[in-house]
């Protein structure tokens, strides 16, 4: 699987690939795409090698509820990422020309490492098994929870996270921010963000308190496993969550990748970097269009394609 060095456009605009992350899982993705492109059923094929058991099973005939495990689901969307990926590269044709950026939403970030040629795909897929792995042993160790907020500011949340000893995980876009924290915290988060007005303050159905300093011991792990594994100076600029601004070398790569499990999600950041210099396309490869409706979100002039089943590829030809 060869580097990415390829723009999709129509125009002469900027464009950049973004890449799914955990939680827009679902039973039967991307099945239409194994049994239509060689490319993708490389790759689902390639997943099933490297982690020693059906995952390609798994993702098209379930249950939902093996499927959502954080150890499986995260194999899972990067597999799925990349072979919408793959198909794209093959189906597009001379629309391909040069990327601007790549960036992914916390484990998606791995789906744009492999697309910009830092990780093998292999490489990849090994080690966001036990990047799962790690999580979910962590999240027995120390349970917790995550709370999705909707209509109230960072600096509101910020200070409920304050007086509830509770921490931000993610800032997806303006007016929708997840926080993880202790499961008792949690819930007075949730009652202090109702009183100050929220549309929305609902628990998310996963296993921990995802990243926030819950999860500091799984930084150690990781790291021992990426000192296995070679990272290359990416062939396209990434973004990456913990900055929200570009990763050049490989040595900040895995600074970053180690940091980001216990760290803040800084997506809405690193749109706006994007969008700051003059991209106005994005692709969004893998399942669901949850990135599509966040940028909806961030700036509503920004034009996303979602790849995720066989009619998108159809229509690029």
């Amino acid at each position: 699987m060869g580097r990415l060095c390829y723009r999709f456009v129509d125009m002469e605009e900027k464009t950049a690939f973004l890449f799914a992350g955990q939680g827009s899982q679902y039973v039967g993705m991307g099945k239409d795409l194994y049994e239509s492109f060689p490319e993708s059923k490389t790759v689902f094929d390639k997943a099933d090698e490297i982690l020693g058991f059906p995952l390609t099973k798994l993702l098209f005939d379930g249950p939902q509820q093996e499927l959502t495990q954080t150890v499986n689901c995260q194999p899972a969307i990067l597999t799925m990422s990349i072979a919408c990926w793959e198909a794209f590269k093959s189906s597009a044709g001379s629309r391909l020309l040069s990327v601007s950026y790549v960036a992914g939403l916390s484990l998606g970030e791995y789906s744009a490492l492999v697309a910009a040629g830092a990780i093998s795909f292999e490489d990849a897929v090994y080690l966001v098994r036990r990047r799962g792995e790690f999580m979910e042993e962590e999240a027995l160790k120390k349970p917790g929870k995550m709370l999705f907020i909707i209509g109230l500011d960072k600096a509101c949340v910020g200070q409920i996270c304050v007086e509830t000893n509770t921490e931000i995980a993610n800032l997806n876009c303006p007016g929708q921010i997840v926080i993880s924290g202790g499961a008792a915290e949690i819930e007075k988060a949730q009652k202090q963000a109702k009183e100050r007005g929220a549309k929305m303050a609902v628990t998310l159905d996963v296993s921990g308190a995802f990243h926030s300093s819950f999860m500091k011991e799984v930084t150690y792990k990781l790291a021992k496993e990426l000192q296995r594994i070679k990272i290359n100076k990416p062939g396209v600029p990434v973004i990456c969550n913990v900055t929200g601004k570009q990763a050049g070398s490989p040595d900040e790569i895995k600074d970053n990748l180690i940091k980001q499990v216990a760290s803040s999600v800084l997506w809405e950041d690193s749109m706006r970097f994007i969008l700051s210099k003059g991209v106005l396309n994005f692709v969004e490869f893998g399942p669901g269009k949850v990135l599509k409706g966040l940028m909806r979100r961030i700036d509503a002039s920004a034009q996303v394609m979602a790849i995720e089943k066989k009619e998108d590829i159809l229509a690029l030809q």
